[in-house]
């Protein structure tokens, strides 16, 4: 076995200048861009200065300015990845969070919320073919998530799926919350299940979607109004990583993993240690103690195996800078399912210090774990090529002295 280690980050980000996208937007869509690019930008400047603190991030964007055009510069972030020792990467919407994001809101957050649902179609196919341009070019180390805005319908989120695999791209990305939509135990969404499994696309939900104005209120409050919200930034990150789990919960007991057994889905930067442990023991506490239930009904017989069963066949973890307390618990979040992702180019993420994190964060951990939440986890559940990577791996990636 080679000294060096096959790196995979499963949560990368890339997205255009928003403008930019304009080439991959359809024409009779344009007149409806020009008005709401800059209408976007001034709600993400503020929400930047609300919620990202501006400040911060301007600070540590100033001197690797250039290094960020990685988001949507193919040399450049080949370059990244290079220094990074990641030899293939997971690439989701949204580059450099509030410059970077798919046109009428397609982007990370995907919310049906105050959205037209032929325009949100729009901006998520713009970014799917710019994406698609951009992991041609090395297929085999550019895997991009595309953008699936399923709620609004099943029939066209099933062609999507389709043109998606079509175009090289066999990872989606859908909306984390419903609104008023119906949630995804309803049956009506088996067809968009169905082709992900027949098609061996990988269903992704990532970290951030809530009901932001429940935390922040209506819009962006001024200076002046955050004294009407304290705590407000407290309650959202004590809270956010809920609902990011929340889907899981209404799929596994809706029976959505009985009925497609091949289907994979991936929860990406939504902690480990803090959620997964307890609310697997929930569910299966619920499960095997039905009995205590029981004046509810029957709530399980649909299904032939414990909720943990299902999260452990069919179910990965984007362990996004994954910190040591959460490796420690590896046996009880499942150590075949971790998954290390960079979180580039986001200020909270490794880059550019990754090598240090590498040193610090693995030290001491038994080879064999280290190797495969750093990538041989995610070679396996996205079928990645390995014999190519071990290649780029040799050339590029962090050697085994990190486990010293």
């Amino acid at each position: 076995m080679s000294d060096k280690l096959l790196v995979v980050s499963t949560d990368c980000h890339a997205g255009l200048p928003i403008a930019d996208y304009k080439p991959y937007v359809e024409s009779k869509y344009h007149d409806m861009l020009d008005m709401a690019v800059p209408i976007t930008i001034d709600m993400l400047e503020k929400s930047e200065s609300m919620f990202l603190i501006k400040e911060i991030n301007d600070a540590w964007r100033e001197p690797i300015e250039q290094e960020l055009t990685g988001a949507w510069k193919y040399d450049e972030r080949a370059r990244m990845l290079a220094s990074d020792g990641i030899a293939a990467e997971i690439i989701f919407p949204d580059g450099i969070t509030e410059k970077n994001t798919p046109p009428f809101g397609a982007g990370l957050g995907l919310s049906p919320r105050d959205m037209v649902p032929e325009l949100q179609w729009a901006g998520a196919m713009a970014h799917n073919r710019w994406l698609a341009e951009l992991c041609a070019n090395d297929p085999a180390r550019h895997i991009g998530v595309a953008s699936i805005p399923l709620l609004w319908d099943v029939d066209q989120a099933v062609e999507a799926v389709r043109w998606c695999v079509d175009n090289g791209l066999r990872a989606v990305m859908i909306p984390t919350m419903w609104g008023e939509h119906d949630a995804y135990h309803h049956v009506k969404y088996d067809p968009f299940w169905e082709v992900c499994q027949d098609l061996g696309v990988i269903v992704h939900f990532h970290s951030g979607p809530a009901p932001h104005p429940e935390y922040f209120g209506k819009g962006f409050p001024a200076e002046d109004q955050r004294s009407e919200l304290p705590g407000a930034m407290g309650v959202y990150v004590s809270e956010v990583m809920w609902w990011l789990y929340r889907p899981l919960t209404f799929m596994i007991w809706g029976g959505v993993f009985e009925r497609f057994p091949r289907l994979k889905v991936m929860i990406v930067e939504g902690g480990t240690m803090f959620m997964l442990p307890s609310w697997l023991r929930l569910m299966d506490f619920q499960y095997h103690e039905g009995e205590i239930s029981a004046k509810l009904g029957d709530f399980k017989s649909h299904l032939s195996m414990a909720p943990s069963e299902y999260y452990r066949r069919n179910v990965g973890i984007g362990a996004s800078c994954v910190r040591r307390d959460d490796l420690d618990e590896r046996a009880a979040i499942g150590p075949s399912q971790i998954m290390w992702g960079s979180d580039f180019p986001h200020p909270e993420g490794t880059w550019p210090n990754t090598h240090a994190y590498y040193r610090e964060t693995f030290s001491g951990l038994p080879e064999v774990d280290g190797r495969n939440i750093l990538g041989e986890n995610a070679v396996a559940f996205y079928g990645l090529d390995r014999d190519r990577l071990q290649q780029v791996a040799d050339d590029i990636g962090p050697d085994t002295s990190i486990f010293n």
